[in-house]
């Protein structure tokens, strides 16, 4: 059960990082349901999210 509880809390993480993300950039994400972003914005979002990503495993490298 350890492992359902721990990919509900991941998932959690993701969805506030990608939130996080979209105010920054200026794309407004809706609770649910976002299948009227453009592509352009949808894409700056997971682009985004993964540079930072990259940025913080690279740190952690060092």
């Amino acid at each position: 059960m350890a492992s359902g509880t721990n990919k509900m809390e991941a998932k959690a993480a993701l969805d506030r990082f990608k939130t996080e993300v979209a105010s920054e950039l200026g794309v407004n994400l809706k609770d649910g349901y976002n299948g009227d972003l453009t592509s352009k914005e949808a894409g700056s979002i997971g682009g985004e999210m993964v540079r930072r990503m990259i940025k913080k495993q690279e740190e952690q490298m060092k």
